[in-house]
């Protein structure tokens, strides 16, 4: 009865959008107010009175607003009405008496089998809202009903059946008694874990399980399983499921069907957080089919399709910076049946050209631990600097549980750069430690999320190195929204190098600051420290920080107004720093957000202001 409310209510409003040869009639009600007088409303608005004769009508009237007040515990009312409108009534006048209300007298909830061992469902029944003496509600009995027979399935009770299910309502009483008695039988446990499809070695995906034969069976573990194999990129469709009986086998279609392809997760694929699962009325009816094995153990199947061998990405954009920019990468998610993978990219814009690529060699958890091996090639010309560079790098990385991010890694670099009318030819070799984490919430234009990375570099002639240093950089970047409308970003960047010699320090690894990412209102890497002639040599330090706040005008635009403030700088001091502060908009495209901005510079007496244009997300 309580599923009827939003039965109702949905086809209420749906009443509202047809065509207008449709007359739904408004109602209003005197004498019963709150929830109860809401619901006959909404009952009523279903009501197309053009197809009823003014006896039929009167009748219908009567019997859903009965109806509509069952459900809140109102069996006995006394209901006056009066229909305005002749030929074509327009809406029902209610004086409604609702009568005494039913209280519940008794509620008897009780579990057997296997779950009464099981807090999860004695969890469920302690939450029940309803009390003995509390005015008698349907819909949270219908929930319980509802929440008890989805538990069951997805922690493995297939065997479950409601021994008694009862609601007695006892109108001469003015009372209600609530029975509901679940028979959970035993327990199912995973079974063997069988693969069909894969171009991978199987123990390589056995590491990734997030259950072992014999564990007490849970729909969110092969939900979690079924989501990790998503995250290597190994497979262009991934199916974990159950096996419901023994007339199942691996040859059953890859396409999900059956009550595993109902599984709705609650976490962001991209997080690797735990997720919920929820089931459809569809998958209680077709997993109930369990109940008719003898075993207590559930074989699971997955079904695996390789993904392209090859993948092949283009992008363009815009940015005042750099200007048109273009990328073309070509990936390998997988060369061999280890997994390893391959990505290449060219980068191109007018200031700066790259070629870079990467190999990984994930190790026991592909997902969080891996060898990198990486090269690139980059050329730059922009202000004061000519550079061209080629690096190597291996690196270990590690993911950890709090999705913080640690590699370690050994860096050569040949550089052969002008910088500020003098040139140089170094060769470095040098180790470092990095630890990272970004999280957000709908990357495109993040609703929350965040960005840190703190890394360590060091160099010193002793293994060969052309210059001594040590070099520290870490940035932090928050965004945060407050109601449906309000949205602040905050960002902070800091670096530091500490070396005898600067002038051996390439420019890949000196400071520079200003530009659309970073402090608004100056040219792009336009501050830093200055030769006698007004050449751009890079800093050794470095302060940048910015602070945004954003509104939603309509739709997908938005305002915004910032002030950013930095430098780089050989001897740190808050009287170097450079401000801007303007205004800008927002619009979320479908290519991505594109932000427009003006800034005023505070401390650039040649300049009164500057337009900033970018393309692409904040993260």
């Amino acid at each position: 009865m309580g599923k009827r409310v939003l039965t109702r209510l949905g086809a209420g409003i749906l009443s509202l959008s047809v065509s207008s040869s449709t007359w739904a009639i408004e109602a209003s009600i005197d004498g019963l107010e709150g929830d109860a007088a809401d619901n006959v409303r909404y009952y009523l608005e279903d009501i197309d009175a053009s197809q009823y004769t003014r006896t039929r009508l009167e009748s219908e009237v009567q019997r859903l607003s009965r109806e509509a007040m069952r459900v809140y515990g109102y069996y006995e009312p006394t209901i006056v009405q009066d229909i305005i409108g002749e030929d074509a009534p327009e809406r029902v006048e209610l004086v409604i008496d609702p009568g005494p209300r039913i209280r519940i007298e008794v509620l008897d909830f009780r579990l057997e089998g296997e779950a009464t061992e099981d807090e999860s469902f004695q969890t469920v029944i302690a939450d029940f809202p309803l009390a003995v003496g509390d005015p008698l509600v349907h819909a949270p009995y219908d929930r319980l009903r509802g929440r008890l027979a989805n538990l069951s399935l997805e922690r493995g009770y297939f065997d479950w059946r409601f021994i008694d299910r009862r609601m007695e309502v006892r109108p001469y009483d003015q009372s209600a008694r609530l029975y509901l008695a679940l028979d959970s039988g035993p327990r199912y446990r995973f079974g063997e874990v069988g693969f069909r499809g894969s171009h991978i070695e199987e123990d390589r995906l056995r590491t990734m399980q997030t259950f072992s034969s014999g564990d007490p069976y849970l729909a969110a573990k092969i939900a979690r399983y079924n989501q990790r194999l998503g995250q290597t990129n190994w497979f262009s469709s991934v199916t974990v499921r159950p096996r419901l009986s023994a007339a199942e086998s691996l040859a059953l279609p890859q396409a999900p069907g059956g009550f595993w392809g109902e599984l709705e997760l609650d976490a962001d694929f991209a997080t690797m957080e735990a997720a919920t699962p929820r089931l459809s009325q569809a998958a209680l009816q077709q997993v109930s089919a369990l109940h008719r094995s003898e075993r207590t153990e559930v074989p699971i199947d997955v079904n695996l399709t390789p993904a392209d061998r090859h993948q092949f990405e283009i992008g363009v954009g815009f940015a005042t910076d750099v200007g048109p920019r273009t990328r073309f990468a070509w990936n390998q998610p997988w060369i061999n049946r280890q997994g390893h993978g391959l990505d290449n990219s060219v980068y191109l814009s007018g200031p700066e050209q790259r070629l870079t690529g990467a190999y990984t060699l994930p190790l026991e958890n592909p997902l969080r631990d891996s060898y990198r091996f990486q090269y690139g090639f980059r050329h730059r010309d922009n202000e004061d600097t000519r550079s061209l560079e080629a690096t190597v790098e291996a690196a270990r990385r590690w993911e950890f549980d709090n999705r913080w991010i640690q590699s370690v890694y050994l860096r050569s670099t040949l550089e052969d750069f002008t910088q500020a009318g003098e040139s140089e030819q170094v060769w470095l070799l040098y180790p470092g430690v990095s630890w990272s984490r970004t999280r957000t919430r709908n990357p495109t234009f993040p609703s929350w999320g965040d960005r840190q990375r703190i890394a360590f570099e060091v160099s010193d002639g002793l293994w060969g190195s052309s210059a001594d240093f040590l070099r520290m950089t870490g940035e932090t970047q928050w965004i945060r929204m407050v109601g449906d409308d309000n949205r602040f970003i905050t960002r902070l960047g800091l670096g530091a190098i500490e070396t005898d010699d600067f002038s051996k320090i390439p420019p890949s690894l000196r400071f520079f600051t200003g530009g659309d990412s970073s402090v608004r209102g100056y040219a792009f890497e336009s501050l830093a420290p200055k030769n006698a002639q007004g050449e751009l040599l890079g800093g050794q330090q470095l302060f940048a920080a910015s602070a945004e706040i954003q509104r939603r005008v309509t739709g997908d635009w938005w305002g915004a107004a910032f002030i950013d403030t930095g430098d780089a700088f050989d001897d740190w001091s808050p009287d170097a720093l450079n401000t801007g502060a303007g205004l800008g908009v927002r619009w979320v495209s479908p290519v991505g957000p594109i932000r427009l901005d003006i800034a005023h510079p505070f401390d650039d007496e040649d300049n009164s202001w500057r337009l900033h244009f970018a393309i692409g997300p904040e993260f």
